[in-house]
């Protein structure tokens, strides 16, 4: 049966006068009427969230799986969590949702925790919906569309990027949040390069004579390639950049490597928590370089995950990009720097 639009506002008007949890329940599932219109004091009901369950949207079901689970709709026996666990790995639905996997990562390491960012509500988290969870996230890199650039990635690998919060999502560190990146980045572009800002590994590459050092610290500044494959796993990836040697993040390092390298790259991104260290040479100068020996309009985007002040871009360059803090809506911010639309 049709909701006509006169039915639906007198639901809404209905539900907003009730304090009746099995009448809200029914007009919800009558009209499809979403959770914004439900009075804040239905919204400890069992049968309420019931109702808003049958069709919750996949972002508000990711976005809501805590508290499904405070209310006792997501137990471990419970015929919800079957059918909600199957929604979060259903692909279609990720797809249509535009769901990214920074998305789901924030849920899954918040659910797991069992507490939220400020510890206002606790749950007890249910198995199955941390592994729906755990494999929607690589099914979710199905749901981002390539932009089709050339991109070559800087990691900053030092100690400081496994400790924090991002977004204050409990386990989301510098690291793992970058790494999650650059996993978006090799399963999703045809043409990537990693490097990480490393001192004293095998195979490193450093700027000129070597001789660059982090300011009073005592660093090399220099860069190793990274072997991140598609296929790898988010806790392979964390661990590996974890193992690597810390030296300083000379945040022009990257267009001189690619320019010394000929790597033809129309978008560097860096990844730090807060350093972003200029050396010898500023980035905005060195991008410049790299832009006219190489004939092409590269842009670059400085993301440092932890909101400290810095200031790398050119104010009047718009392919310059700096990002200070990170949440979930950073992906879309880049793509959009990415194709040129910022």
């Amino acid at each position: 049966m049709t909701t006509t639009w006169q039915e639906y506002l007198g639901a809404v008007d209905a539900i907003k006068a009730t304090r009746d949890e099995k009448v809200a329940a029914r007009l919800i599932e009558a009209h499809g009427l979403p959770r914004e219109v439900v009075p804040t004091e239905l919204l400890n009901s069992k049968d309420v969230w019931s109702a808003l369950t049958q069709k919750m949207p996949m972002t508000a079901l990711i976005r809501n799986l805590a508290t499904l689970t405070r209310v006792g709709i997501l137990g471990p026996m419970d015929e919800a969590t079957g059918r909600l666990a199957e929604q979060l790995v259903d692909v279609a639905r990720l797809k249509k949702a535009r769901v990214h996997p920074i998305q789901v990562l924030a849920a899954l390491l918040t659910y797991r925790q069992g507490r939220g960012a400020r510890g206002q509500h606790t749950w007890t988290p249910t198995t199955r919906i941390i592994d729906a969870l755990d494999e929607a996230f690589y099914l979710s890199f199905q749901a981002v569309e390539p932009t089709g650039k050339r991109y070559l990635l800087a990691l900053d690998v030092s100690g400081s990027m496994g400790s924090g919060e991002v977004a204050q999502v409990p386990g989301l560190t510098p690291r793992v949040a970058s790494s999650a990146m650059a996993m978006v980045t090799a399963r999703t572009e045809a043409t990537h390069h990693f490097v990480g800002f490393t001192s004293g590994a095998a195979g490193e590459w450093r700027n000129g004579s070597g001789r660059s050092m982090h300011s009073g610290w005592g660093y090399h500044a220099s860069l190793l390639p990274l072997t991140i494959s598609p296929k790898q796993r988010l806790d392979d990836v964390c661990e590996y950049t974890a193992r690597l040697p810390m030296g300083g993040t000379d945040c022009a390092l990257p267009m001189v490597y690619a320019l010394d390298k000929k790597i033809p790259v129309d978008v560097f991104v860096i990844y730090t928590d807060s350093e972003t260290w200029a050396g010898n040479i500023h980035p905005a100068a060195a991008l410049e370089r790299y832009r006219k020996e190489m004939g092409i309009a590269a842009r670059l985007a400085v993301v440092g995950m932890v909101a400290n002040q810095f200031s790398i871009a050119d104010p009047k360059d718009p392919g310059m990009l700096d990002v200070v803090g990170f949440d979930t809506a950073v992906p879309n911010i880049l793509r959009e720097f990415a194709l040129g639309n910022l």
